[in-house]
């Protein structure tokens, strides 16, 4: 899908929710007031994307704030859910779930280019690397909702200005630091889905003098686990192998294990199969808490020198709940569980150790970030700010119910543990061979920054600027799993320790050049040196031309960079069961070659995945550029239109169980299966045993598109205040180039190129009423034939729009009470199944309608 035919109706689609409270604050737009039309003096400040200091004016480079107001607006209590709904987050983001190695990260992707590829900042400097998978940069949930002033989001490469990772666009949060009295906060919501309650508190304190301010708080944010079994599509009933089969090297398929009773969560397919609902215990999310303290303290020393000091620490905790353990276990020939005594094998036995429970897994992450700094005016042309900084993320998890594999088939073969009745085994039985797992990893960066910011000389603009800067990072890296884990004896766990250190020597420069009043230029460079693989330079050039007082044109141009992650550079090997949709593995588990169940339902099947480091890797590199215009017609309105284009190549792509499979059956349409990856099945029925997969450098991903803004602020007058703000992204192209081989992406499953927010907001005195809606454009994907066979069925995502509802009050005892509901039409996701998952969990939620209450007192 390479077109822009759909982008005029998407405007049109998302303009028309608003068209009766344009028209209606059209009647009543009034003229500004004089006051509001004399000229101004600007304040220069510092805005995301750029450390230079400038007038406050629509800049070369587009950057959206989601300032305080709309933050309370959404009724979310985590940074994460407020950036979920952003429409940069092309594709999704990914949340805690249950059943994940990271079960309590949470991330944001702009432009479907991956978390990684997002580059993450708090008050302008990196924000904390998250230690169980630090290649998806940093996690979320690490930053207090209630310390958050605004959020800034660059939709632009910034790797010229900050470095590594910055290819999609930045995320800047900025913290509070102009606050005075105090703020209590208290909030509830209530899912109209069983499980995902949410609860949040604060307590937020500021206070100033003429000589500085402090400000401080704490805070405490919850959600409840969602059961699979409350959610949709988990009443289906769950369908795997690993039930209570055996495979049968007569006919060279599993079948129901004789004498076993199939029933309470085992249940008998039609193929005559014993499976295991895993649906019935298993949960889809796990539960989080969130608690932290933050304090940032500003000083002037004296008429030139100020010292300013963040400190912020964050527990965050989840409990996640899988299924009781899967896994192949035997009995030993001639042993009395052997069933085909005599054929000098033993009997193999696709098992689920139901007896034993499920697994429980319980993480909890501490992460620290302390940061000194100074700031001083040399001259009355330079200014200088250094400072050093220490983070420090630590997690640490313990799994239980799961199955030490050699134990058990000792039990087996003891008879202690018997196959026919696996739940008539003692306690003493299943204890002697089950295990709690444990892993621990931290991520801990430590940083020393400078940078001059001075004025060179009078242009017809103004003054020529520049900031010169340096910085040195060094980091640390560990993430080791339990010791029985990591030698693979373990069911159901998996765990491949990784660690390491890097150095990163860096030095950048910024130079505005403002030829004339309505046009400038500005020049950034960046090189970054790392310990472990190498070099790179990121040069960018930005335009900014006014020609009229309400139009803006402006562009950019720059490439960057990101550096291969420590953890995929140095990990081991680890195990993990994927979920693929493979012809021969379907037909060998009783479904149809469209993987099919009895519901007409696709189902995906878990195979062995081994996922290898790879330590050579080199570090991608990016082009990008764009384009845009910003038009403010009259008063009440104020447009914009950007387009960017990027292109990354040399891409550090994680090739997992189905791109691998893919690439086995059909090289000629997803390109060669690399070296020292593949596929090993079945010689009997030609199903997958086990698929090695990892990173590699591979290919080119080209993207471009367009975001549209419109935002109106009428004054009505006796009626109050109306303002809208419609924001739209639009993916016109997301192709993966792997030499002759392109697979075209964006309006596929998963890949919606179409994104759109509207946010309508009425103030009347003391009161106020929001109401915001978000829509997920349409998907599909067509049926995928391989040699004339169809081994994938079409299918088609229809487009999803949710609506929220807030009404608030000020009431005269200075508190804010505010009631509202998130997807007030209870919507839920379709049925469509994506990444192993009933639905796709990074795009959609199905919590249904949440109502939620929220009192704010201040003093």
């Amino acid at each position: 899908m390479t077109t822009l035919k759909k982008l005029p109706n998407a405007i049109k689609f998302a303009l028309f929710a608003s068209a009766a409270s344009l028209a209606t604050g059209n009647a009543f737009a009034q003229e500004a007031a004089s006051s509001d039309s004399e000229a101004k003096t600007l304040d220069r400040i510092e805005v995301t994307g750029s450390r230079l200091k400038r007038a406050d004016i629509e800049g070369a480079v587009p950057v959206i704030v989601i300032d305080r107001a709309s933050i309370d607006a959404t009724g979310d209590v985590s940074v994460a859910d407020v950036l979920r709904d952003s429409t940069f987050a092309s594709f999704g983001n990914f949340k805690p779930q249950s059943g994940s190695s990271a079960q309590s990260l949470a991330s944001v992707d702009l432009r479907g280019l991956g978390s990684g590829r997002t580059l993450v900042l708090i008050d302008g400097r990196r924000a904390p690397t998250n230690p169980m998978s630090a290649s998806s940069g940093s996690d979320l949930n690490a930053i207090p909702l209630a310390a958050v002033e605004r959020i800034e989001i660059l939709s632009d490469g910034a790797s010229a200005v900050y470095g590594s990772d910055a290819i999609g666009g930045v995320v800047n949060v900025i913290l509070r630091k102009d606050f005075n009295g105090a703020e209590l906060r208290y909030g509830v919501g209530q899912t109209k889905v069983k499980g995902g309650d949410l609860e949040d508190a604060s307590a937020v304190f500021g206070i100033s003098s003429d000589r500085g301010q402090l400000i401080g708080g704490a805070s405490k944010s919850s959600r409840g686990m969602v059961f699979t079994r409350d959610q949709i599509g988990g009443q289906a009933l769950g369908v795997s192998v690993y039930g209570n089969n055996f495979y049968n090297p007569e006919t060279g398929l599993a079948e129901a294990v004789p004498g076993f009773d199939c029933t309470g969560s085992f249940w008998l397919q039609s193929n005559g199969r014993c499976s295991f609902d895993f649906n019935s215990v298993a949960a889809n999310e796990a539960s989080v808490d969130n608690t932290s303290v933050f304090v940032r303290g500003d000083y002037q020393i004296n008429d030139k020198w100020n010292v300013y000091m963040t400190a912020t620490t964050t527990k965050v905790e989840t409990f996640g709940r899988y299924a009781p353990v899967p896994g192949l276990v035997w009995a030993e020939e001639g042993n009395a569980q052997d069933l085909f005594p005599g054929d000098g094998l033993p009997t193999y036995y696709y098992h689920r150790f139901a007896a034993a429970g499920n697994r429980d897994n319980y993480t909890t992450t501490n992460n620290s970030d302390f940061l000194v700094g100074f700031q001083g005016q040399l001259t009355d042309s330079i200014s200088v700010d250094f400072g050093a900084r220490r983070t420090n993320y630590q997690y640490d998890e313990n799994g239980y119910g799961y199955i030490i594999q050699s134990l058990a088939n000792q039990a087996i073969d003891r008879g202690d543990y018997v196959l026919t009745d696996p739940f008539g085994a003692s306690q003493e039985t299943l204890n002697s061979f089950t295990a709690t797992i444990g892993r621990n990893s931290f991520f801990k960066t430590k940083e020393f920054y400078g940078n001059v910011s001075f004025d060179l000389f009078e242009m017809g603009g103004g003054i020529s600027n520049a900031v010169v800067g340096a910085e040195y990072r060094e980091d640390q890296f560990a993430d080791v799993y339990d010791s029985l884990s990591q030698a693979g004896v373990v069911l159901g766990s998996s765990g491949g320790a990784s660690g390491g250190t890097r150095d990163v020597y860096s030095a950048y420069f910024e130079w505005l050049l403002p030829f004339s009043s309505n046009f400038d230029i500005t020049l950034a460079g960046r090189y970054d040196s790392y310990s472990d693989y190498g070099n790179d330079f990121s040069p960018k050039i930005a335009a900014r031309w006014q020609p009229l007082d309400n139009l803006t044109l402006r562009a950019s141009y720059g490439q960057g960079f990101r550096a291969p992650g420590l953890d995929i550079l140095n990990q081991a090997d680890s195990f993990s069961a994927e979920p693929v949709v493979d012809r021969q593995t379907c037909l060998a588990a009783g479904l149809n070659e469209f993987c099919l169940n009895t519901a007409g339902r696709q189902v995906q099947q878990q195979v062995d995945t081994y996922f290898i480091a790879n330590p050579n890797l080199e570090s991608e590199q990016s082009t990008q550029w764009s384009a845009g215009i910003v038009y403010d017609p009259v008063d009440w309105l104020d447009l914009s239109l950007d387009y960017y284009n990027i292109e990354i190549e040399n891409s550090i792509t994680v090739l997992g169980a189905q791109a691998i499979i893919n690439r086995e059956l059909a090289p000629e349409t997803y390109g060669p299966v690399p070296d020292g990856l593949g596929v090993v099945r079945n010689a009997a029925n030609g199903r997958v045993i086990e698929v090695t997969a990892g990173y590699r450098n591979i290919g080119t991903l080209e993207t471009d598109g367009l975001d549209f803004r419109a935002n109106t602020d009428f004054d009505l007058g006796n009626a109050g205040r109306l303002r809208n703000k419609l924001t739209v992204s639009y993916i016109n192209k997301y192709d993966v180039i792997n030499g002759n081989y392109t697979t075209e992406y964006a309006g596929e499953q998963g890949y919606p190129d179409l994104r759109a927010n509207l946010s309508n907001e009425w103030t009347f005195g003391d009161f106020g009423v929001n109401w915001g809606i978000n829509y997920i454009g349409d998907q599909s994907t067509a049926a995928t034939v391989v040699g004339g066979v169809t081994i994938a069925p079409a299918l088609q995502v229809g487009g999803y729009a949710t609506n929220d509802l807030q009404f608030t009050w000020n009431a005269p005892w200075n508190a804010k009470i505010a009631v509202g509901a998130t997807n007030i039409g209870d919507r839920y996701p379709e049925l469509v199944p994506f990444d192993g998952r009933p639905w796709n969990f990074y795009l959609y939620d199905a919590y249904g309608r949440t109502v939620y209450f929220r009192y704010t007192q201040t003093f």
